[in-house]
């Protein structure tokens, strides 16, 4: 990390009492704690919980509001250097159940997100993506896709010099609210634990390492990239053996909105993106982008696909117990 780009900087994180959120402020006030951080968020016990526990740095604020509310966004930009993007509905049943909802959430608040910023003169705009994004098949996906796109064109209306805006895309994040980790602990006592399909694979990272990639992509980022970090993938099988390793598999068969195995680059978007040793940077296809911007990044072959599936890179057993340990699992 930077550290003094970040201590020279005011961040301000939307969903910032979630998970993601929560993390990424204690290891900014741990390792480089900045002019100021914001934890923009609508859930007042949530922010109360947070400044009753160990969040009670000098340099943290703590704003609610809703990113659907364009005017409270700019206030609560006013100042601001960075933007870290991580609030939004994300359950896939609830965004299927409520449509319109995550739609005002993760489109429109997407949206606000970006006038905002630039009405404000944000210098950088991160937003937190998903491999749900990529060829979607459920709500949750298609709103993450359509924020991307807001995203990313949000360059063109931003002056030579003006906000730059990017975003992450990543997999399943262990330690996470949401994650199938907290499910399967739960059901462990019962002596039998739940897998929708157990042909199923899926993305994994840690919180820890999802907040560092994210950093590092503030840190690096031009304006326009997509950035997708070289993670490993693990059977939904072997996940549960390691979580739960006494317990009987009940097989439930695949949700609506569900897919066997996720994609983080698809074979079209592979054609302009490019690889570098720790991540792919997915590059605009608009005029305003110059690829020079990662030189150093390497073309990848024809027809690649990066997805869970056929990924080179797996998680074992023993790898995500530790992990897990470090959590408290």
């Amino acid at each position: 990390m930077n550290k003094q780009f970040w201590q020279e900087s005011s961040i301000l994180i939307t969903g910032g009492t979630g998970s993601f959120g929560k993390k990424c402020a204690e290891i900014l006030l741990r390792d480089c704690p900045p002019k100021k951080i914001v934890i923009f968020s609508r859930d007042e016990l949530k922010q109360h919980d947070m400044q009753s526990g160990d969040f009670k740095h000098a340099n943290l604020r703590f704003f609610l509001g809703d990113i659907r509310d364009v005017d409270r966004m700019r206030r609560a930009m006013r100042g601001i250097d960075i933007v870290i993007h991580a609030a939004a509905l994300k359950q896939v049943p609830a965004c299927e159940y409520n449509p319109g909802e995550a739609v005002k959430t993760n489109v429109d608040g997407a949206r606000n997100i970006i006038d905002a910023a630039i009405d404000c003169g944000v210098k950088k705009v991160l937003g937190l993506s998903t491999d749900k994004a990529v060829n979607p098949v459920n709500l949750y996906g298609a709103t993450k896709l359509c924020a991307e796109k807001l995203l990313v064109q949000g360059n063109a209306y931003s002056a030579p010099g003006g906000t730059r805006f990017s975003c992450t895309r990543y997999g399943n994040v262990l330690g996470s609210r949401g994650s199938v980790i907290p499910v399967f602990r739960s059901q462990r006592a019962t002596g039998r634990v739940t897998v929708t399909d157990g042909r199923m694979t899926r993305f994994w990272l840690t919180l820890d390492q999802g907040v560092h990639f994210v950093l590092n992509c503030i840190e690096r980022m031009c304006g326009g990239e997509v950035f997708v970090p070289k993670i490993p993938s693990m059977k939904i099988l072997e996940l549960a053996e390691a979580i739960a390793p006494e317990c009987a598999v009940d097989i439930t068969g695949i949700r609506p909105g569900e897919k066997l195995h996720e994609i983080m680059i698809s074979r079209d978007e592979s054609r302009h993106t490019l690889e570098t040793d720790d991540m792919y940077i997915l590059q605009p296809e608009h005029v305003w982008w110059r690829a020079a911007n990662w030189g150093d990044g390497k073309s990848l072959p024809e027809g690649f696909e990066y997805a869970s599936d056929t990924n080179t890179q797996w998680m074992s057993i023993d790898e995500l117990r530790k992990i897990v340990g470090e959590y408290g699992g």
